[in-house]
C-alpha cells in the first residue's frame, strides 16, 4: 500500500468533520493516484448517488483541477454555468445535483496530494466561514500525511540499521567499527517510532510500526519485566538521549507524566537511575 493510498482514512475522518462543522450536505474527495497525475475521488459523505466514485480529476481540468493546478482553495457559486472552469466533470457533478462547490488541495512538502471538496445543492456563495473550515480540514489531512511519510521513512532507517548490525564481517576486528553506528541510528529510529505510533489513526499502520519496533527489539517469549506501553515510550526516548522536557515534547505528555513513567519503569526494572534502567531494559529484550 502507498503512502497515499493509505490515508484514505484521514480523508474521510476530514469529510465529516467538514459537513459537521459547516451544514454542508455534501462533501467528497480523494488522493492523487500512485504513479498517475489525476485526483481519485475516493470518498463520498452525504451523497444520493454514486455518480462521482472513482472520478479521475486531472490537473486544470475542472474546479478541483484547477486547485490542484494553482495549489489554492477555488470556488464556483454555479458549477454547471461558471465561466471559471472547465467542464469535463458536469455529467456526474449535474446528477450528484451539486451547484455551489469548493475545492481545497491537500499541499504537503509542497507536492499536491489530494482535494477535498464541498458542496450546495443550491446556487449561492459559499461563504468565508464553510472555506476556512475546510482549509482546516485539509491542513488536518496534510499532517496526518506528514506523520505517515515520517514514519515511513524511519521505519525503513530502522530496518536498514538493523540488517546493517547484522552484517558482521570477516577477518580483523576493527572492520566491524560501523556497527556502533548502526545500533545507534538502530535506536533512534526505535524511540521515533514509539512516539509516532500513538499519532497514528490508521490502525493498520499503527500495527505495522508497533510491529517494526518489536523486530527492533524482541521481546523475549518470557520476559523478566514487564513494562505499560507508555513506560517504554518514555524510556526508549530516554534510550536515545532525550530529556524529560523533550521526552514529553515527543510525546505529548506533560513533563510531570514523564517522570512518573520514568520512575515507574525503573521500580519495575529495579534500576536507581535512567542509565541503569535503560541498560536493564536492552538487557531484558525490551530495547534495542
Amino acid at each position: 500500500m502507498t503512502a497515499d493510498a493509505s490515508g484514505v482514512m484521514e480523508i474521510r475522518g476530514a469529510l465529516a468533520r467538514l459537513r459537521r462543522t459547516t451544514g454542508v450536505p455534501v462533501a467528497f474527495g480523494g488522493l492523487v493516484d500512485a504513479g498517475h497525475r489525476h485526483i481519485r475521488i475516493s470518498e463520498l459523505s452525504g451523497n444520493d448517488t454514486f455518480a462521482l466514485r472513482s472520478l479521475a480529476v486531472t490537473s486544470g481540468n475542472g474546479l478541483g483541477g484547477k486547485a490542484v493546478a494553482l495549489a489554492r482553495p477555488c470556488a464556483v457559486a454555479d458549477y454547471s454555468s461558471s465561466r471559471q472552469i472547465s467542464h469535463e466533470y458536469d455529467a456526474p457533478v449535474a446528477e450528484e445535483g451539486l451547484r455551489s462547490v469548493l475545492a481545497v488541495p491537500v499541499v504537503v512538502r509542497r507536492r499536491v496530494r489530494g482535494v477535498l471538496y464541498g458542496a450546495l445543492r443550491t446556487a449561492q456563495p459559499l461563504g468565508d466561514r464553510t472555506l476556512s473550515a475546510a482549509v482546516a480540514a485539509a491542513r488536518d489531512v496534510e499532517q496526518a500525511l506528514v506523520v505517515r511519510d515520517e514514519a515511513r521513512d524511519l521505519l525503513q532507517q530502522a530496518l536498514a540499521g538493523r540488517e546493517e548490525t547484522r552484517e558482521v564481517p570477516t577477518g580483523a576486528g576493527p572492520a566491524s567499527a560501523s556497527r556502533p553506528g548502526a545500533w545507534e541510528q538502530v535506536r533512534e529510529a526505535h524511540a521515533a517510532l514509539r512516539a509516532l505510533a500513538p499519532r497514528i489513526s490508521d490502525p493498520a499502520l499503527r500495527a505495522e510500526l508497533l510491529a517494526a519496533c518489536g523486530l527492533l527489539a524482541p521481546v523475549p517469549a518470557t520476559p523478566a519485566v514487564s513494562l505499560a506501553p507508555r513506560e517504554l515510550d518514555v524510556l526508549s526516548c530516554v534510550a536515545a538521549g532525550a530529556t524529560n522536557a523533550a521526552t514529553a515534547d515527543r510525546l505529548g505528555l506533560r513533563p510531570e507524566t514523564v517522570k512518573a513513567y520514568l520512575r515507574s519503569a525503573m521500580r519495575k526494572l529495579g534500576a536507581h537511575t535512567r542509565g541503569e534502567a535503560v541498560t536493564a531494559a536492552r538487557r531484558a529484550g525490551l530495547l534495542p
